[in-house]
């Protein structure tokens, strides 16, 4: 059972998303060349000069040519959008997933892999929603470099200055740009992260393999997890980076709109067609290097913060 399952949905939320402001001090950096990673050669064919040669070749050139700013670029607005996410995704995976058990008719106890799979997924998709807006930005600020540029590049001075020209260019409607693609990807990563943190934890403790409230086990399941969201998550992360990041015009209606796709299906197809599927696979070990450290650290630090916040409630 989760150690999360005792607290409230306020106090889940609160702890879930300090243990994601920490993962993401940490992970930022990677966050940034897998950014960068996945719109160079955008609907390019085979062939096209690469500014970047691979992960560490991009974090090298950035730090050479930006600095420790360049490589946390957005780490402002990823502070809030992890609050956001992660704590709803923390917050209210439990309470999800006990009432959808409810409806089945099980105990809300019991772990049964196809609800706790939904309610991930649901879980995801309410953090994607409410944390669009500071994606959307992170986005767009961390693939900006004054240095050596890839994809379509936008300049913001900080957060509120970034929100504030997309509302008055677009209004709520840009706000929202991407959204789809955001509920896409977090739906797909949460619908294995936290189900595959649970399953290998406890499986690790039913075997008698490591104590239940070890930081090696909790190191050991973030890992494993961390491994099946990068895998799952991946084609859906590349469509969300592009979708945000793809240049805009105003069509014959007046609205604002992107240039170069409609959706995330239909970025996922056009990259298919001019970049095969590596084009889907483009950044992966750098989201690796971010998944990995983000997933063990995030969740290490959640189930840490709980025990910890349980000891102190007991004490008063």
């Amino acid at each position: 059972m989760s150690s999360s399952s005792s607290l409230s949905t306020a106090e889940g939320f609160l702890i879930g998303g300090l243990a994601a402001c920490i993962g993401v001090t940490i992970s930022n950096p990677a966050e940034v060349v897998k950014t960068r990673l996945q719109l160079q050669g955008e609907l390019a064919k085979a062939g096209a000069i690469k500014v970047y040669k691979h992960a560490p070749d991009a974090f090298v050139k950035t730090w050479k040519n930006e600095g420790i700013r360049g490589l946390q670029r957005g780490l402002g607005p990823a502070y809030i959008y992890q609050i956001l996410l992660n704590g709803s995704r923390l917050g209210f995976y439990e309470p999800f997933r006990r009432g959808i058990n409810g409806l089945v008719g099980r105990s809300a106890e019991e772990q049964i892999p196809i609800t706790s799979v939904l309610a991930g997924a649901s879980s995801g998709a309410v953090g994607a929603s409410l944390g669009n807006p500071l994606f959307l930005i992170k986005a767009r600020m961390q693939a900006y470099s004054p240095a050596l540029p890839v994809g379509a590049q936008h300049y913001y001075k900080n957060s509120f200055h970034a929100l504030s020209t997309i509302f008055k260019a677009e209004r709520f409607r840009g706000l929202v740009r991407g959204i789809d693609a955001a509920i896409l990807r977090t739906s797909m990563g949460s619908s294995v992260q936290l189900p595959s943190y649970n399953f290998t934890k406890n499986q690790l403790v039913k075997r008698g393999i490591l104590p239940n409230n070890s930081p090696w086990t909790f190191l050991a399941s973030s890992s494993v997890s961390g491994a099946c969201v990068c895998v799952v998550m991946q084609p859906a992360d590349t469509a969300l980076t592009r979708m945000y990041n793809q240049p805009t015009t105003r069509n014959a209606e007046g609205k604002v709109v992107g240039t170069l796709y409609k959706n995330p299906i239909d970025c996922l197809w056009k990259t298919f067609k001019a970049e095969g599927v590596r084009g889907w696979y483009k950044g992966s070990t750098a989201h690796f290097l971010r998944i990995a450290p983000h997933t063990i650290v995030t969740l290490t630090a959640n189930d840490i913060l709980i025990n910890l916040y349980k000891k102190a409630k007991a004490v008063q």
